[in-house]
């Protein structure tokens, strides 16, 4: 039985490069194995792309998260969020554990900028209830971002039991920091960077961070540490910083 979770939040960015000029799936899934998180919540992850295997010669013949996880996380979760002729991206979660439940809910704003809340449900070993994380990916816009965050907020309400351990975790684009207030607050949550240094990560840009868009809000936790993964190499295989924390269930 463990106690102690160690988990990362990551937009992979299709698994290109800032420019999307080179392919580096490969350093991406290198990287993410150094982390050795027991969870990853993963976005912008290609679950396919026809053209872009062709550009490629060295595109993996899975689906990205399929690649990531290999033998390394032996349950994942992916939600498909935008569809276009070529392929598909969303968000994915990777786990060490038993992945008993999933749904991907659809909370994009307009056609033009897909969205979804992917929510899985896992059996942690000893632990008598079930683990609920969320992968999110929201808007560019603070007026979509808020419609969003309360249909997280509602969907955690509705499904969550109150004493279940909880984390949502993944590119928030919160710019002006409305989701301590629009979310946080009212679910009994709270930010592990903000717990830890007193206020969320810089995570982008990838080379030099300076906004706080990537967060990991957790429910039934004390944090241990948190981590900004940033600067070489992980400026050259996302725009986004990675981020880690390890927490504690209490």
């Amino acid at each position: 039985m463990t106690n102690t979770l160690h988990i990362a939040t990551y937009n992979i960015h299709k698994g290109l490069s800032f420019f999307k000029r080179r392919l580096v799936i490969h350093e991406v899934r290198e990287h993410l194995r150094l982390i050795n998180a027991d969870l990853l919540f993963l976005q912008e992850v290609q679950g396919g792309h026809a053209r872009q295997a062709r550009r490629f010669s060295n595109w993996p013949a899975q689906s990205q998260y399929e690649f990531i996880a290999d033998s390394v996380w032996t349950d994942f979760a992916y939600g498909r969020n935008a569809v276009y002729d070529a392929g598909h991206h969303g968000n994915a979660i990777l786990s060490r554990y038993p992945i008993v439940r999933w749904d991907n809910e659809d909370i994009s704003e307009h056609r033009f900028e897909s969205r979804g809340l992917l929510h899985c449900e896992m059996k942690v070993p000893g632990w008598d209830t079930d683990l609920h994380c969320v992968c999110v990916h929201l808007a560019l816009t603070a007026r979509h971002r808020s419609r969003q965050m309360r249909a997280l907020r509602l969907r955690i309400e509705r499904l969550v039991p109150d004493g279940a351990p909880l984390i949502v975790a993944g590119d928030f684009n919160d710019w002006g920091r409305h989701a301590a207030d629009e979310l946080a607050r009212p679910l009994g949550m709270h930010e592990v960077f903000e717990q830890t240094y007193g206020r969320p990560a810089r995570s982008f840009p990838a080379a030099l961070p300076f906004f706080h868009l990537d967060r990991i809000y957790v429910r039934g936790f004390n944090v241990k540490d948190a981590r900004v993964h940033h600067g070489h190499p992980w400026a050259r295989i996302s725009d986004h910083a990675a981020l880690t924390s390890t927490i504690i269930r209490i």
